[in-house]
């Protein structure tokens, strides 16, 4: 739900930031250029961080509602049989593989030249169901007007509706999808032979999770200790700040003994230091 709280997320943004544009005059093309991938190696040098970014944003509503809605059914099945883990490793590795067959694709003398731009979720996805497909490809999923169908024939209908669909408007994309695809495969026959291959992923992502909370730890400390420190340093500070005609709590404390004295024996009981102390007090207030 966390993957999908955060594509869902970054479409609000880029759907927002697309009303501002409009109303600015602004092409909002020029934006999302920012976190598309591109389909050629000198775009990706440019703009390296789009080869993440691509895989978490989307612009069209139906686009975002379809890989969605995908990817939360079938990742429920997907973590009956492996960890959270592996779940965001393998999106990350689908997004990944689907954008580098579609940047190897437009190498191609047939496709050389072309200029064109990858967005969505749909290779990551791609890797999840295919993943889970092989894992457990007898596991029933009921569809409307369907029925319960085995997971393994909703993979091959994507797979083949992908291969059928290269040649269309949206060429890039299903090139990416099969790249998804292959990545879901790899992961899931290397698991049966005990090699995870979303395990650098995993430990590049708890690398940086410690460091932030190291960071974050580290500056708590830092800020507790000057407010202590400064709590300590003010108390003094305000003592010697105290305004006339207000005794401290010492000096109450002194009187009250001194007057209680009076009280009973009279002044002439008073030794010397109780003079003393009584009249630095009356001096002092």
């Amino acid at each position: 739900m966390k993957l999908v709280y955060i594509n869902i997320a970054v479409f609000l943004l880029l759907r927002i930031a697309g009303v501002v544009c409009f109303f600015a005059g602004i092409d909002p093309m020029s934006f999302l250029r920012w976190i598309e991938l591109p389909s050629s190696v000198s775009g990706l040098m440019s703009a390296p961080w789009t080869i993440l970014t691509y895989m978490v944003s989307h612009y069209d509503v139906m686009h975002i509602l379809f890989n969605m809605l995908v990817l939360y059914w079938f990742g429920i099945m997907f973590l009956d049989y492996f960890t959270p883990k592996q779940f965001v490793g393998l999106y990350i590795l689908g997004g990944v593989g689907g954008g580098v067959l579609y940047m190897l694709a437009y190498l191609l003398p047939t496709l050389a030249g072309a200029h064109t731009w990858l967005i969505g979720a749909s290779a990551s996805v791609m890797a999840i169901v295919i993943a889970i497909s092989m894992k457990a490809p007898h596991y029933k999923m009921n569809l409307l007007f369907l029925g319960s169908i085995s997971l393994k024939w909703i993979a091959i209908v994507y797979v083949v509706i992908d291969v059928l669909s290269i040649t269309g408007e949206n060429m890039g994309g299903h090139i990416a999808h099969l790249g998804g695809a292959l990545t879901g495969v790899m992961f899931t026959m290397l698991i049966n032979r005990r090699m995870d291959i979303t395990a650098p992923i995993n430990k590049v992502i708890d690398f940086i999770a410690d460091a932030v909370d190291s960071l974050a730890q580290k500056r708590a400390k830092k800020a507790n200790s000057a407010q202590h420190n400064g709590a300590k340093n003010d108390a003094p500070r305000n003592a010697s700040r105290r305004p006339s005609g207000v005794m401290s709590e010492a000096d109450e404390a002194t009187l009250d003994i001194i007057l209680d004295k009076i009280k009973k024996s009279g002044y002439a009981s008073l030794t010397e230091d109780e003079k003393r102390r009584l009249f630095k007090v009356s001096k002092n207030n």
